[in-house]
């Protein structure tokens, strides 16, 4: 009963896995580095034809993608690891908000400022005035959310959840933490708290080490 994990260090990957390591699941992780050319997004066909990162086959041999889709069925199958407001729950419609802004506000900008050229052709001043912009843009995005959202110990409240997970994990991408603790420092003591789970200590060295 192993699910198998499609991804890569420093990825979208690694809320997923995270979320697996807490729940306590067997998981194997078939890296695949997509960035870096397509042999590599080529790992990934069979399950996806996106050629992208994360993919979930479950142990009944179902593929599921997208970051958000993937954390959210896993805790559904798993309720007892609490990573979730289970639906009733005053918290739910706050999650299932923030779930959903993250990878339609600001995940979704990865796929133009990582590859400029895909919406600035060969022209480099307009491949630095995406790159430019996205960043802003993804900083705007977690200041709105810093500004609508009222941490407890967690995001949500005194409950982890895989939210917590996910923007510990997106706010380490660029613009970078630096920038992060800028526009969102109501945020900011939980992703450190988040940083420091005793029991993603292992984790954290091994998929996304907090040197690089």
């Amino acid at each position: 009963m192993t699910y198998t994990v499609y991804g890569a260090a420093g990825s979208g990957s690694v809320p997923v896995e995270a979320a697996l390591t807490l729940i306590g699941a067997p998981y194997e992780v078939i890296e695949a580095v997509t960035w870096e050319g397509d042999s590599e997004r080529d790992k990934v066909a069979p399950v996806n034809p996106m050629r992208q990162v994360p993919a979930l086959v479950t142990p009944g041999g179902e593929t599921i993608t997208e970051s958000a889709a993937i954390l959210l069925w896993l805790t559904e199958q798993h309720p007892e690891a609490a990573l979730a407001p289970p639906p009733g729950d005053p918290r739910r419609a706050q999650f299932l908000r923030w779930m959903s802004f993250i990878p339609a506000s600001i995940y979704s900008m990865f796929w133009v400022r990582d590859v400029p050229s895909r919406l600035g052709g060969d022209d480099p001043a307009a491949q630095a005035r995406i790159e430019a912009l996205t960043l802003d843009r993804i900083a705007d995005c977690w200041g709105m959310m810093d500004r609508q959202i009222t941490p407890g110990r967690w995001l949500l409240g005194d409950t982890l959840t895989v939210l917590d997970l996910y923007v510990a994990v997106v706010s380490r991408w660029r613009p970078r933490r630096d920038r992060f603790h800028e526009v969102a420092p109501g945020m900011t003591p939980v992703v450190k708290r988040v940083d420091a789970l005793p029991e993603l200590q292992a984790f954290w060295a091994e998929r996304f080490p907090f040197g690089d």
